[in-house]
C-alpha cells in the first residue's frame, strides 16, 4: 500500500507526520542559533529536533522511521513541545506513537440511536447529521439533505462527507469556502487515521480519493490535523442563495466516532430567511431535480461498517 492511501499505516502516518512537522518550523523559530553553511533540509534537521527535545539522534530517527519503541509519555511531551505542536496534534502524536493492535475482527457496524435519530426528526428548521468513521453520513434530516445532497438516494458506501466535497460536482459550487472546507475534512480523516491504523475502510477511502483527486493527494500529504468543535460555513445554495451558518460539532455519549452537526443562521438575518424558504420548500410534495436536493422520505438511519 502507498504512503498516500495509507493513512491507516500507523507507522507510515507517524513517520510522516514527525517529518511534516519539523519541516514547517525554522530553526529561529526553535530557538536555535543559525548554522553556517546551506541548509538541505526545510525546517529543522533530526539532530536538531532531537536536542531540543533531550533524546538522542539515534532515537529520534528510529521513531520518525516508525520503528517500535516503547515511547514514554514524558519523550512524546518533550517531542511535542519542539515541534510546537497544538493540543490537537498532540494528541495525535500520542495516538500514533502508542498504536492499539491490529483487530483481529472487523469494527461492528455504527448505528444512530433510535432517540437520537427522532431528534434529528424534530429540527425541521435545523439542518442536522450524524458523521461516522471516515466522515460516512449516518443520519441526515430533511433540511441537512436539502443543504447538502440527498445521502439517502446514494448507496451506502458512497454516503459520505469527503467523498461529497471531493467527488461530486456541485460540492465545489455549494461551499463558498470550499477548499477551506475540503482541507479541514483532509485533516479531520487524518486525526481518525492515528485513532483507527487499521480501518481497511479508511485505506479504501484515501486510495479512491487520492486516486481521483490530485486537491485530495496534494492535502493529504500535508499531514494536517483537525479536531471539529464549532465554526461558521458559507453555502451558496443553487434554490436559496447565499447562507452563512454557524455550526456545533457534538458527540452524543456512547460513540467517540459519532459526531451530532448542527447549522443555524443568527436571528433576523437573510441567512435564517433563506434556511426558512429552503425549509418550505423542502416540504413541498414535489420531486425536485436541482443539485442539493431531498427526498421527501422521513430522515434514515443508515449502517456503516
Amino acid at each position: 500500500m502507498s504512503d498516500h492511501s495509507s493513512g491507516a499505516g500507523s507507522n507510515t502516518e507517524l513517520r510522516e507526520f514527525l517529518r511534516s512537522r519539523r519541516a514547517r518550523i525554522t530553526p529561529e523559530e526553535a530557538g536555535l542559533s543559525p548554522q553556517p553553511g546551506t541548509r538541505r533540509v526545510p525546517g529543522l534537521r533530526r539532530e536538531e529536533v532531537a536536542r531540543l527535545a533531550g533524546v538522542s539522534v539515534d532515537y529520534y530517527i528510529r521513531l520518525e522511521r516508525g520503528r517500535n519503541l516503547n515511547v514514554s509519555e514524558s519523550v512524546l511531551d518533550a517531542l511535542a513541545r519542539a515541534l510546537q505542536l497544538n493540543d490537537t496534534e498532540r494528541s495525535h502524536l500520542f495516538a500514533m506513537a502508542r498504536p492499539t493492535r491490529k483487530q483481529s475482527r472487523p469494527m461492528p457496524p455504527q448505528r444512530v440511536r433510535p432517540g437520537l435519530h427522532r431528534v434529528l426528526e424534530t429540527l425541521t428548521e435545523t439542518p442536522a447529521l450524524v458523521v461516522g468513521r471516515r466522515t460516512d453520513v449516518l443520519a441526515a434530516n430533511r433540511l441537512a439533505r436539502a443543504l447538502y445532497t440527498d445521502f439517502d438516494a446514494l448507496p451506502h458506501r458512497v454516503r459520505n462527507m469527503a467523498r461529497f466535497l471531493f467527488l461530486d460536482e456541485a460540492a465545489r459550487e455549494l461551499y463558498v469556502d470550499w477548499e477551506a472546507s475540503a482541507r479541514g475534512t483532509v485533516a479531520a480523516l487524518h486525526l481518525y487515521a492515528g485513532r483507527h491504523p487499521h480501518d481497511p475502510r479508511l485505506a479504501e477511502l484515501i486510495g479512491e480519493l487520492s486516486l481521483r483527486d490530485k486537491d485530495f493527494r496534494r492535502w493529504w500529504a500535508d499531514h494536517d490535523v483537525l479536531r471539529r468543535t464549532h465554526g461558521t460555513k458559507r453555502f451558496h445554495h443553487p434554490v436559496v442563495g447565499d447562507l452563512t451558518l454557524d455550526y456545533e460539532a457534538l458527540n452524543p455519549t456512547g460513540d467517540p466516532d459519532q459526531t451530532l452537526g448542527l447549522y443555524t443562521a443568527e436571528p433576523g438575518s437573510p441567512s435564517e430567511h433563506a434556511l426558512r424558504l429552503l425549509a418550505s420548500w423542502t416540504s413541498e410534495p414535489v420531486t425536485p431535480t436541482l443539485p442539493g436536493t431531498a427526498s421527501q422520505s422521513r430522515p434514515t438511519a443508515y449502517e456503516h461498517q
